[in-house]
């Protein structure tokens, strides 16, 4: 073989020359920037509208100067939060994103293959190429032939065929010629063949690099979630613009009719001094857009991020990688999931455990075949592969290939009985064909065929003896039924065949083969994956194996790991799925376990049929062909050790390969589904109190209880802070066993109904019995203003939103259940009630607060408790409901 490749001192002069081949990031949005951004959302553009005019008033006497400070301090306080907690989860999400876009290369260096990352790549290394690679860089091929998919880059589907460049080629198109046979690109991928290229470009010079900017664009289409979200945002806001405008008249008609005793001399003569009716218009209009501000529910979007980006996080340490945000809000959501069986239920670490002649004889390791034998089965594994083996003695391993290709090879490398042969061509591997095959010349001229052995036996009239001689095979039925025997012990069989004639353009004639013999290849079930298995199962999440093995190796693995229980579970194999209808699959769906002989096609053909059965769909990974169903599903499980293509493909990329690494984003998906949904039972509870409070008390005569920048602090309590608060709440268990949420269901659901009435009309009548009854106010200090009244009523309102939280966090009965699981939500709170003590007592005219003393404290924090024990009943008689 050709000596390929740079040496240590190469590397170094190619580098400081040309550079390596690292793409410069592209700038992200700054801090600054987006607070200055913020700062333009459409409700702030009103409020600090609303605040010059406010400052005028004040410059004429109107308005104290204080409430214009107040309402901007609260404003940019709540901007900067805002800002923060964006900008932190944005940066955390894209170092996961880069750390999912880690390739790495099989490069020769100082006359071995050596891995390498993507950007140490320099100009003239040379790289081993093969199917379902992502071609690293710009270049051209030394070695092999290639039919690579360029459609990230030029948007045609179509795979071009890429060839070595003759040495008499003169270049007569540009550099970014797509259609150039010679030329590969990188972004593009490597679908078929295998080769050896020479790197010419690198970095940001490459066709890739300089259009990265648009490539890192990508469209996203909106989750069942950010739908249901969004509805439900619409309809707090539209509930908040009609109390806003409610809310303004019924203060402008306490302020002119009510407050003049219903006198219309008085109404007449209030209404001619123009000045203070503007300013009671001003007031009337501020109230109103800090109503609507506060019913806009802003935490949401910020509660998604900062509840996904924790997640995230934690999902990583589990060895789940999210690439994309709406991945794991989907995954939560599973009604289906089509899985495959190597590395992901099993252990992915495949061993040939055996071979067996076409006599019959089977021998558990490649040193018990000796003579002819032993070399035809040597030159069969060692020429006809995509792996590579590189080292010697303890420094052997297998480098390229897949997992099957490495295992086979692995068989064979421990014994040095090299053929003097050497390859000139061969056919790769396609699911059409169903094997690869190698041509050689020299000790021996031969084809060389591995593959399925439904496909190959067919086609072998003879098998090699142990002495290398030719015999007749007669329908090989002592082999047949070797494979039967070790299928049914979970082991797949893959032939080994020659054939005399050549491989011509790419094919080679069928009939007449002789057969080497098959290796058994087995792959445990993993443990964790039967638990796992069993947990998904019983979450309501419907499994289908999808594997490439025979039919009865699938059904042996399948029952070892759990999904087969019942007579009525279906298995089928491509045949027999191709023969059904989409309406016959439709009704056989809900029952079918078992996918086997499976081909890519399939998987996409069955990921269309459950999206139209409205099921939310799963599907896992490796290979180039599953890219398509990949993407086409609802959440695409890449594995970790799958092509680069796959991955991009996918939304989560399960970087151990472990079924249970499914398991656990599907629970995290769950979290963020029941986080967001004590969230909303928190803020709409707040909403529906405070839009009520606002609109009764003009009518019943009663200046609105909450000042204006009483109502931006609680409006930062309900959205930022409360977002904090909730968006660590911990994974559990007890997710698992509620049933996947349909995909149009309401995102409200009855219990959060229950909960938010009943906590939100509670709150107003307590508040009107704090702000009207001679009880209420004889527990206050008398002053003819009743600052001190309202200055208890701002801490009430705070405090009972604060142990309403505590009741919206679970809906169990044991207030602190997990509660060390969300520690965050313990100093969130925490620090809402320091910070509404010290307003309390430092607040003075910004916030119209004047302190408390012990007695009017108890009152406080005695009326704010009884939300706990009120939700505590509702609970008791919801799950009595429920029970009954």
């Amino acid at each position: 073989m050709v000596n390929y490749g740079l040496n240590s001192d190469q590397v170094r002069d190619s580098k400081a020359k040309y550079g390596d081949n690292r793409l410069t990031e592209q700038e992200t949005e700054g801090f600054w920037s987006k607070f200055k951004d913020n700062l333009g959302d459409p409700m702030i553009k009103i409020l600090c509208v609303a605040l010059l005019i406010n400052v005028i008033f004040a410059f004429l006497g109107q308005t104290e100067w204080y409430e214009s400070v107040g309402i901007a301090l609260a404003v940019l306080l709540a901007t900067l939060v805002s800002t923060f907690s964006e900008y932190k989860n944005e940066n955390a999400f894209q170092k996961l994103r880069e750390e999912a876009s880690q390739i790495i290369c099989k490069v020769y260096r100082d006359s071995e293959i050596v891995e390498i990352a993507i950007n140490d790549l320099v100009v003239d290394d040379c790289v081993l190429l093969q199917s379902g690679d992502k071609i690293p860089a710009d270049g051209v091929l030394l070695e092999g032939e290639l039919n690579v998919d360029q459609s990230v880059l030029n948007g045609e589907t179509e795979e071009a065929r890429k060839t070595v460049m003759p040495s008499d080629y003169v270049e007569q198109t540009s550099a970014m010629d797509f259609l150039n046979e010679y030329k590969i690109f990188r972004g593009s991928v490597a679908y078929s063949g295998n080769a050896v290229m020479s790197v010419s470009t690198v970095g940001d010079n490459s066709v890739y690099g300089q259009i990265a900017g648009e490539l890192q664009q990508e469209d996203e289409r909106d989750t069942p979630l950010k739908v249901k979200l969004g509805n439900l945002a619409n309809g707090i806001s539209k509930f908040g613009y009609i109390g806003g405008i409610l809310i303004a008249l019924a203060l402008l008609f306490q302020r002119i009719v009510v407050h003049n005793g219903f006198d219309i001399s008085q109404i007449i003569s209030y209404c001619s001094n123009w000045m203070t009716l503007v300013n009671d218009l001003i007031q009337a209009l501020m109230l109103a857009v800090i109503i609507i501000v506060m019913a806009v529910p802003e935490g949401l979007p910020l509660m998604i991020a900062i509840v996904s980006a924790l997640n995230m996080g934690k999902m990583l340490k589990d060895n789940v990688l999210v690439r994309k945000i709406a991945g794991i809000e989907t995954a939560g959501s599973l009604n289906i999931l089509f899985s495959d069986k190597t590395g992901t239920i099993t252990k992915g670490q495949l061993e040939a455990v055996a071979f067996v002649s076409g006599s019959g004889q089977e021998y558990r390791s490649y040193e018990q075949v000796v003579g002819e034998l032993g070399k035809l089965l040597s030159m069969s594994i060692r020429k006809n592969t995509s792996a590579v083996l590189s080292g010697s003695g303890k420094q052997l391993k297998i480098i390229g290939g897949n997992a099957t290709e490495r295992a086979i090879l692995s068989f064979a490398a421990g014994r040095d009985d090299l053929v003097n042969v050497a390859t000139i061509g061969g056919i790769p591997f396609s699911s059409e064909n169903k094997y690869s095959a190698s041509r050689v010349e020299g000790e021996y001229n031969l084809s060389l065929i591995k593959g399925a052995p439904e496909k190959i036996l067919t086609e072998c009239t003879y098998y090699y003896d142990e002495n290398g001689r030719r015999q007749e095979l007669n329908g090989g039925k002592d082999i047949l039924v070797k494979i039967d025997e070790m299928a049914s012990r979970a082991i797949r069989v893959l032939a080994l065949a020659t054939s005399d004639e050549p491989i011509i353009d790419g094919e080679l004639p069928n009939g007449y083969w002789t057969l080497v013999g098959v290796i058994g290849i087995r792959d445990e079930v993993r443990p964790e994956s039967i638990a796992a298995i069993k947990e998904v199962r019983d979450a309501g999440v419907q499994i289908v194996m999808i594997t490439g093995d025979r039919q009865d190796t699938a059904v042996a693995i399948a029952k070892e790991a759990g999904l087969l229980t019942d007579a009525s579970n279906i298995i089928l194999t491509s045949d027999e799925l191709a023969k059904l209808s989409d309406d016959e699959v439709k009704q056989r769906l809900k029952d079918i376990r078992v996918i086997a002989r499976a081909l890519p096609s399939d998987k996409s053909r069955l990921v269309r049929i459950a999206q139209d059965l409205n099921l939310v769909v799963g599907m896992t990974g490796d290979g180039v062909n599953d890219s398509p169903a990949l993407k086409a599903a609802d959440v695409g499980f890449a594995m970790g050790g799958g092509t680069e293509v796959a991955k991009e493909a996918s939304e989560i990329i399960i970087m151990d390969d472990n079924f249970g690494s499914i398991d656990k984003a599907i629970l995290y998906g769950r979290t963020i589904f029941n986080s967001i949904r004590k969230f909303i039972i928190f803020q709409l509870t707040i909403n529906v109190a405070a839009v009520l409070i606002s609109f009764v008390s003009p009518l019943l005569g009663m200046e609105n209880p909450l000042s204006i920048t009483q109502i931006l602090w609680v409006n930062l309590v309900m959205d930022t802070l409360a977002a904090l608060a909730f968006g660590g709440e911990p994974a559990l268990k007890r997710f698992m066993r509620e049933r996947p949420k349909k995909r149009d269901e309401n995102i409200v659901s009855g219990y959060m109904w229950s909960s938010i009435l009943t906590s939100s009309l509670l709150t107003f009548a307590l508040s009107m019995v704090f702000l009207l009854t001679p009880f209420a106010k004889g527990m206050f200090r008398p002053d003819g203003a009743d600052k001190y009244l309202l200055t208890g009523y701002f801490a009430f309102f705070i405090f009972i939103s604060v142990f309403n939280s505590f009741n919206a966090r679970t809906d169990v009965l044991n207030l602190f259940d997990n509660i060390n699981g969300n520690r965050g939500f313990l100093k969130v709170i925490g620090l809402i009630a320091v910070v509404q003590i010290a307003l309390v007592y430092l607040g003075n005219v910004i916030f119209d607060c004047y302190g408390l003393n012990a007695k009017e404290w108890l009152f406080v924090s005695v009326a704010a408790i009884l939300i706990i024990p009120v939700d505590l009943i509702r609970k008791l008689i919801v799950r009595g409901a429920v029970a009954a």
